[in-house]
């Protein structure tokens, strides 16, 4: 039940949260050193539960919090502002794997053999057949979550609201599901995750980006959750807000993708 404030800030309270979260992300960077290097997967898989049980307990005390009034007009422009700048790290991160790719599709390192130029390998991908058909399925889970993100806002529709959510979850599955087929395809044909340029750079850029489908559809679903138990009202939803934002960016930087690597990476 919301209590009565008598300012618009949100004065937290002392939390074990941030230190946690830290200390699981350290163990679980370690942890992936070590992986990586043959050591032992068990510290990576320690750090990798550590940090998604923090993050469970503690987005859990920010939804109680706005249950119960904390997330005023003021605060909620705060939240606002921080995950804009977080997408902004994002759309950077993405950034240095695009300049990677062009890097060395454009200008390509150590291949002059004496005054003859030597182009890369680019290894050629159908754009027009299985990454055409995950282009429009996550544009039009793009679609189903705008319909949702209406349906709340004008009208408070809580039945268009929770079926548009559920379609473009099940869309994300579907495009995870097509995307790990893509994969399981291209190694069968000689693929590998590393020992080429264009191979490295493909695999990253495409597969961080399926990393983060994967985590825009838990984002969707937990939203489909909060809004099963009447979370959200066409005031107070920074939560879908975020998640629709989020989503809406994973759909950009695919079809950036889609059009750098996917066709325009294609030999003529």
């Amino acid at each position: 039940m919301a209590h009565a404030k008598n300012h618009d800030y949100h004065i937290l309270p002392p939390s074990i949260w941030p230190l946690l979260s830290s200390l699981f992300a350290f163990v679980l960077l370690t942890g992936g050193i070590l992986w990586m290097h043959d050591v032992t997967p068990f510290v990576f898989l320690i750090g990798l539960v550590g940090t998604l049980y923090t993050m469970f307990a503690w987005w859990s005390e920010v939804v109680e919090e706005s249950k119960i009034g904390d997330h005023t007009k003021v605060v909620q422009i705060g939240l606002r502002y921080g995950f804009i700048l977080f997408v902004m790290s994002e759309v950077m991160f993405f950034a240095a794997w695009f300049w990677s790719f062009f890097k060395h599709a454009l200008y390509p390192m150590n291949e002059y053999v004496g005054s003859t130029y030597v182009p890369p390998v680019i290894y050629q991908v159908d754009a027009f057949h299985l990454p055409l058909i995950n282009t429009l399925i996550l544009l039009l889970s793009g679609c189903a979550v705008t319909w949702a993100h209406h349906a709340l806002v004008h009208g408070n529709n809580r039945a268009d609201l929770k079926n548009g959510l559920i379609i473009a979850v099940v869309l994300g599955i579907l495009f995870t599901s097509l995307q790990a087929y893509e994969y399981g395809y291209l190694l069968h044909q000689g693929w590998e995750f590393g020992g080429d340029k264009f191979f490295s750079n493909f695999f990253m850029a495409t597969g961080f980006h399926g990393f983060h489908v994967i985590i825009g559809t838990i984002f969707l679903f937990v939203c489909w959750m909060r809004a099963r138990a009447g979370h959200f009202t066409p005031e107070h939803h920074v939560g879908f807000e975020a998640a629709a934002w989020y989503w809406h960016f994973v759909d950009v930087v695919w079809l950036f993708l889609f059009f750098a690597v996917y066709i325009w990476g294609i030999p003529s």
